[in-house]
């Protein structure tokens, strides 16, 4: 108990951005790679904010490295900490759109542009559900 205590204790808060892209009625959705943590699971394009980066920037990053495509960052749809049995994360969801190139799969097992009903037929990220019943309600 004493040693479960002290990892909680020591357990860091990752500072994670992801990107809100809309097609038309359609958003983007990235399915992990098997070997990371989380793996198979869904999840929205982005990752860690960097020491001395803004977590717009640290956007833009992450999808030129894992879709290279260039993002245009918008306003902030919504901020959710979740808390996982290896890591807590405080995730940033920002408005985004392709400012140039087409998504390609450099780090993701599939992409899938979806619309919000579509919404249960995967399997996300814990950490993105509160996002998701958000999406469902039609809210943009």
């Amino acid at each position: 108990m004493e040693a479960d205590l002290q990892r909680t204790e020591e357990k860091v808060m990752t500072e994670v951005v992801a990107a809100l892209i809309w097609d038309g009625d359609r958003f983007l959705i990235c399915q992990r790679p098997a070997h990371k943590a989380r793996g198979l699971l869904w999840e929205f394009v982005g990752g860690k904010v960097e020491p001395g980066e803004t977590k717009e920037d640290a956007l833009i990053r992450e999808c030129r490295e894992e879709l290279d495509i260039t993002l245009s960052v918008g306003d902030v749809f919504m901020e959710v900490t979740h808390e996982y049995p290896d890591l807590t994360v405080y995730l940033t969801l920002f408005h985004a759109r392709i400012a140039a190139g087409v998504p390609k799969k450099l780090e993701h097992v599939d992409l899938q542009w979806i619309t919000p009903a579509e919404i249960g037929k995967f399997d996300f990220c814990p950490a993105d559900e509160e996002i998701l019943e958000r999406l469902k309600k039609g809210e943009r």
